[in-house]
């Protein structure tokens, strides 16, 4: 038994340029690791390698839907970096609606962005790390997979996807040596809850994206024997919380 050896390690994290991902490529960056940062805003993503550091990160601009591009982020990871230890499928988006009000796009996009582009990510980390016998698979999903939640129906189906997912997805990867995690966050206060609804949302009990790039973190130093299956994030203050209709 041994304990990942995370020191110029590389680690792949999608939907980097900010918030959760972000704050996690900068902490893997100073625990010692090389951080290939994945997004689909080019300025946001050269911002981000800037602070980080040329010699540290790599900034990959990436549609997580298209299985091309996943696998030309492996290329350019390992081109750079060497083999993959750690994936990080972060990238997610919602728009929260009620149901008789989403459009066919918004359904799509959610389904694509969550579920695909989560199965897509996972399915290239696994195949660069088999040959290695070795690496650490970090779903980053929400308790919205644990619960049904007004006006985020579609979200809610498809981060239910995403978990049912990452748990086939652990029993196939176990034998290979490669653990698999399931992180679920409550609320965190970043800019996709602004960027899902007009309406205002209880910031106030949120966590902040630091608190879950320190549980990744966690997960990533335990014994590669142990494998940290699920790990649910709130805050104290954190409770469900629904809102009526207009």
């Amino acid at each position: 038994m041994r304990a990942m050896n995370l020191h110029d390690q590389t680690a792949v994290i999608t939907g980097a340029a900010r918030g959760i991902g972000l704050v996690t490529a900068r902490l893997l960056a100073e625990a010692g690791m090389k951080v290939v940062l994945a997004d689909l805003n080019s300025g946001e993503l050269q911002e981000a390698c800037t602070q980080i550091g040329p010699e540290r990160s790599l900034g990959v601009m990436c549609d997580v839907t298209r299985a091309a591009d996943v696998a030309e982020l492996v290329q350019q990871a390992e081109a750079k970096f060497g083999s993959i230890a750690v994936w990080i499928n972060n990238a997610g988006l919602a728009r929260h609606r009620w149901i008789k009000d989403y459009t066919e796009s918004e359904i799509d996009l959610m389904l694509a962005v969550n579920l695909k582009g989560t199965i897509l990510g996972s399915q290239a980390a696994l195949r660069a790390m088999i040959p290695h016998q070795r690496g650490h698979i970090v779903n980053v999903i929400s308790t919205a997979s644990l619960r049904g939640i007004p006006s985020e129906t579609v979200y809610c189906a498809a981060k239910w996807g995403v978990r049912g997912f990452t748990q086939g997805l652990a029993e196939e990867a176990a034998p290979q040596r490669i653990r698999v995690t399931a992180l679920l966050p409550g609320g965190v206060d970043t800019a996709f809850w602004t960027d899902a609804s007009e309406r205002e949302a209880p910031k106030q009990l949120f966590l902040k994206p630091d608190h879950i790039a320190q549980g990744i973190l966690s997960c990533l130093k335990m014994d590669d024997f142990c494998v940290p299956r699920e790990l649910v994030l709130r805050s104290l203050d954190d409770s469900d919380f629904t809102v009526q209709p207009d």
